[in-house]
């Protein structure tokens, strides 16, 4: 199945990397940074990244914007509200909050990798509101429930 998810790239960024995979069967696209100065992203800290860019996807996706796990394992960098979604009507700049989890302060620079975005497809969902619910074994049993540990 194949979708067709029009770009555009904003004025003042034509020196920005559209998003692109980065193996044959990679999932996501890399997002890069479109910075206009380098910005330095202090431990426990947070910033909304530009990337430059703009999507319009048809209905029925959604991008989610990850965290790349390189920046992750290597420096601590993650994005915050994870996945972020990006819905089919918007067409705004696409931005990424990222946020320090690392114990060093970490640069961003123009154009380098910060995160991923992966579209998905979203169901046609029709929510029904019913007196009860059908019963399972699990029941009401929150967070932890299932396991013993």
């Amino acid at each position: 199945m194949s979708f067709e998810v029009q770009i555009h790239r904003l004025a003042g960024n034509e020196d920005i990397e559209l998003p692109r995979k980065m193996s044959e069967l990679a999932s996501g696209f890399d997002l890069y940074a479109a910075v206009s100065e380098e910005l330095t992203l202090a431990p426990g800290q947070r910033l909304l990244v530009p990337t430059g860019i703009a999507i319009a996807m048809p209905g029925g996706l959604e991008a989610q914007i990850r965290p790349r796990s390189g920046l992750a394992y290597k420096h601590g960098i993650t994005c915050l509200n994870s996945p972020g979604t990006i819905d089919a009507d918007y067409r705004g700049e696409i931005k990424v909050l990222l946020a320090n989890l690392g114990q060093e302060a970490f640069v961003i620079r123009r154009n380098e990798r910060i995160a991923q975005m992966v579209f998905q497809i979203v169901p046609e969902v029709e929510l029904i509101q019913v007196d009860e619910l059908s019963e399972t074994i699990r029941g009401a049993g929150g967070f932890g429930h299932t396991g013993t540990k």
